[in-house]
């Protein structure tokens, strides 16, 4: 395995870029769940983003994208069943939450990826900081739901499915991490695609037939920015700073995206920017922070 580094000034510019993208996809998640079923809107999100995969793969002349060798599999199935899983569980909870406590919620996977690096990624520990940002980070998180519990909220139930699905994001995250390192990022992510795809179709048949979907711009908009932005263009660039940069300094980047993400729903979708969403918020934000010390 190659030698990760810390940040550097060109790939913290990136990786912010690339946060500040990210925290919009609950949001544009819960656009496009107006029109569609949350296991149907997963099925055409993985597809354009394959879509998109490919056709960088075409316009780079990438090679050896479909080529497996043997040991491969394991690793491909893996990455693609953890992720399907992920981002069922994000569209079924967004759905049952609101948007504003999605970011909050889905972007602590920043906290967690620190913690599970330390046990999974060599080289990659923890220290006295991070153990304080992640505190801090929890603490947050346990504020809002703290604010459910308190208030019989009708979002508990979503908040808690989109708490899990961040903490199967940062295992994927972390297992990304050490997969490309010896295995293709464009394969990774084409094979992502075509598990989560064929994984969200049956699904949807299965559970969702009788379940209409309105195509009207605003699922267009949704799935674009899903598929096209974040699925493509954002994965393909974080899959090649994961080869280059620690797990754990890439996620501190995600500092900005429960506030930009709060932000961006309260303006989008409408949600009441509450002061216990914006403590929650804050206390995420500054535990991620804090984990960039070392």
């Amino acid at each position: 395995m190659a030698s990760l580094r810390p940040l550097d000034w060109r790939g913290t510019a990136t990786a912010l870029m690339l946060a500040a993208l990210w925290s919009a996809n609950p949001v544009a998640v819960k656009v496009g769940l107006t029109d569609a079923p949350p296991l149907r809107l997963a099925f055409f999100r993985f597809v354009l983003g394959g879509l998109v995969v490919l056709a960088y793969a075409w316009w780079t002349r990438h090679p050896g994208v479909f080529a497996v060798r043997p040991g491969e599999w394991r690793v491909l199935i893996s990455l693609g069943v953890v992720f399907s899983v992920q981002i069922g569980t994000m569209n079924v909870g967004i759905g049952l939450t609101t948007a504003a406590h999605s970011a909050v919620l889905l972007n602590s996977y920043a906290v967690h990826t620190v913690v599970l690096a330390h046990f999974m990624i060599p080289g990659d520990r923890l220290t006295p900081a991070k153990v304080g940002g992640a505190l801090v980070a929890y603490a947050g998180i346990v504020l809002l739901f703290a604010g459910d519990f308190s208030f019989r909220s009708e979002t508990l139930v979503g908040d808690l499915v989109v708490a899990a699905s961040a903490v199967l994001l940062a295992e994927r995250v972390v297992y990304m991490a050490r997969a490309v390192q010896i295995l293709d990022p464009l394969k990774l992510l084409v094979f992502q695609s075509a598990i989560g795809s064929v994984c969200f179709l049956l699904a949807s048949l299965a559970l969702e037939s009788g379940t209409p979907t309105r195509y009207t711009p605003a699922l267009a908009a949704s799935l674009f920015y899903q598929g096209a932005v974040v699925a493509g263009f954002n994965f393909i660039v974080n899959s090649y700073l994961f080869k280059v940069y620690l797990a754990s300094a890439l996620a501190t980047c995600s500092l900005t995206t429960p506030l930009f993400g709060v932000l961006v729903a309260a303006v989008v979708t409408g949600d009441q920017l509450s002061p216990l969403l914006l403590l929650s918020s804050v206390m995420v934000a500054a535990g991620i922070g804090l984990t960039v010390r070392r």
